[in-house]
């Protein structure tokens, strides 16, 4: 929090620095202890851990419930107690009980905890020591993830939690608190505490419920806010339920006398002040959210698993909406009806980009299982030739394309920006082609595009043997980059591709640079590939033929490697082949090998554990 008489010019400096070059959510507080998070955060740590002592609960089953069912990361209290340390918690906790006045109510809630105590003496300090609330049992060399008992103290198996009420709260927020089980408690009684506790900390802590919303998503992994988590709940219902507790009401939540903290009113998002009326939430110049937009706007186009948005001066954004954003027909259904709308000269450039965890885990490998099952080898071919067909016409459409992914962009996710014009990507982009994993090659144009990118390559040696050879080894062991700097290194993005540190700011980027490519757009012209052929091939099937005697592949590897060897190699001696003759390439050996025992097995197991199969 800047001072009185701190200079503007350094405090807009260095929120402008954390913002854009490092990428993270500036939130303005006062000088309060804790600040915004670890007042909260700590608070709801105390209260769980009381919670779960008092209920008798398992550290499993409080970290079921206190996690993906709320909105909170996958760690829970337990795990994330772990994760920072146990023995920095009783530092924490003297700290702020010093700072804090004593009616405060982490203050009256605190609690010693007699067993954390001896975990700490024990060094059970979380996973920097011998172990937590959770530990992994290496004797007799196994590997056991184990438990501690809150009551005796003794570590045993880890069992999943059997409570119903982790399934209700996949209906929200209401019904998880609402359930009659011990979890259900749980729930109600730590979010209760913790939503009044931040109903009486504005504006002590900050000015208004944006900027504590906004540090608990950011700072916390937590997918709503304390004010957002209240208007799910319902203020009225919230109310209601305090009172019949005969818990005191927060004058913040009197204010509130039964509105929502937030609203939308002309296409706006407002929040509701501690004077008891609703101001404009105002977003900082270059950040645009498609949540925004759909607040103001119907779109362009819309089907089962895809949108488009119109997100001004001519430019379009397609938007994934299906499971994990996974990939099928009606996704390529709405590319070619986006490739009319621009074609027609109504818009004039395109952005794919969406809002969710990730931009795309690729095919829909559930549909193609149901294909496969009851051999419906015609539509399977089918879906590949025209995800091939549509990718292509992508590429060279008379207009720009740009990519502009988040989280994972995995197999046909990445084969989309592989097609793109530029791609604009959020740092924490991970992207790759990862078919070998399910006992597939890359059947959209991926193979065709890796070459094209390696052959492409100023810094490669002469000769057609380098960027196979590089393209092989890329997809052959599903090379995933870490970053959006490591794909660049990968050449799953260009050089020249654009990375944003702030995701906020991705899309607004990538507007940018989509009408910058919009000026005299010319489409890309078609490589030709002069590919080695038959004796390539050879010498890719020889060197995984020695990995597997060495045990670093599995049969089915060695199989899989055969069939991309041939697509890569091309098909004769030394041939100058065309994208099309290497797509056609790329449907065989697919075809061939979605056939296959071993890949029918992988993809099931896929489906089945979401890891892959090694067989």
């Amino acid at each position: 929090m800047a001072g009185p008489e701190s200079r503007q010019e350094l405090v807009d400096g260095i929120t402008a620095f954390g913002d854009k070059a490092l990428g993270k959510a500036v939130v303005k507080c006062n000088d309060t202890p804790g600040f915004i998070g670890n007042r909260i955060g700590t608070f709801w740590m105390q209260s769980a851990i009381n919670a779960t002592l008092d209920l008798d609960l398992t550290v499993e089953e409080a970290d079921a419930i206190l996690s993906r069912p709320m909105g909170l990361p996958k760690t829970g209290v337990f795990g994330l107690l772990d994760l920072v340390g146990i023995d920095l918690i009783p530092y924490i906790s003297a700290s702020l009980i010093k700072s804090l006045p004593a009616d405060d109510l982490y203050v009256t809630e605190n609690r010693q905890v007699p067993l954390m105590d001896k975990m700490i003496e024990d060094g059970y300090t979380g996973r920097k020591g011998k172990g937590g609330f959770y530990r992994i049992n290496r004797e007799g060399g196994g590997k056991v993830k184990e438990s501690i008992n809150l009551k005796t103290g003794e570590y045993t198996k880890s069992e999943k939690s059997r409570l119903e009420s982790v399934d209700a709260g996949k209906k929200g927020l209401r019904a998880l608190v609402e359930h009659p089980d011990k979890g259900g408690q749980l729930a109600w009684r730590v979010l209760k505490e913790s939503l009044v506790y931040s109903l009486k900390l504005v504006p002590q802590i900050a000015d208004d419920i944006v900027k504590v919303d906004e540090a608990m998503r950011t700072g916390f992994g937590r997918k709503f806010g304390p004010f957002e988590m209240l208007d799910q709940l319902g203020v009225e219902w919230f109310t209601d339920k305090l009172k019949e507790e005969g818990i005191e009401i927060p004058a913040f939540l009197e204010t509130a006398a039964g509105r929502p903290f937030y609203k939308v009113e002309d296409g706006q998002r407002y929040y509701l002040t501690t004077a008891g009326e609703y101001a404009k939430i105002e977003r900082p110049e270059g950040v645009m959210l498609l949540a925004d937009i759909k607040l103001a706007s119907e779109p362009v186009a819309k089907n089962g698993s895809a949108s488009v948005w119109d997100i001004g001066d001519g430019v379009l954004c397609f938007e994934f909406t299906g499971k994990m954003n996974s990939l099928d027909e009606n996704v390529f259904k709405m590319y070619q009806k986006v490739m009319g709308l621009i074609d027609a000269k109504t818009y004039k450039a395109l952005v794919i980009y969406n809002e969710g965890s990730n931009f795309s885990v690729g095919a829909n490998l559930g549909l193609a299982m149901f294909a496969a099952n009851i051999a419906l080898w015609p539509q399977v071919e089918e879906s590949v030739r025209v995800g091939q067909q549509v990718y292509k016409a992508l590429k060279y459409a008379p207009f720009p394309v740009v990519g502009a992914p988040s989280g994972m962009a995995l197999g046909g996710g990445c084969e989309i920006l592989l097609h793109c014009d530029a791609v604009q990507a959020h740092a924490e982009t991970y992207t790759g082609l990862v078919e070998v994993g399910v006992g597939l090659i890359p059947g959209w144009g991926g193979c065709k595009e890796m070459l094209a990118r390696h052959f492409a390559n100023p810094k490669r040696p002469g000769g057609p043997m380098p960027a196979v050879s590089q393209a092989f080894e890329t997809i052959g062991t599903a090379k995933v980059a870490k970053s959006a700097i490591e794909a660049q290194e990968l050449l799953y993005f260009k050089p020249g591709d654009g990375v944003t540190m702030n995701r906020d700011r991705v899309l607004f980027d990538a507007k940018q640079t989509a009408l910058t490519l919009a000026q005299d757009y010319t489409p890309p012209e078609e490589p030709v590939f002069n590919l080695p052929g038959a004796a390539a091939e050879t010498i890719f099937n020889t060197t995984v033929d020695g990995f597997a005697l060495q045990g670093k592949a599995t049969p089915h590897d060695v199989v899989v490697s055969a069939h991309l060897a041939k697509v890569l190699s091309g098909k004769d001696m030394t041939v100058e082949m065309t994208e099309d003759e290497v797509l056609e390439l790329e449907l065989v050996e697919f075809m061939k090998l979605v056939r296959t025992a071993g890949t029918l097995d992988r993809i099931e197991h896929m489906l089945s554990t979401g890891k892959p199969l090694r067989n």
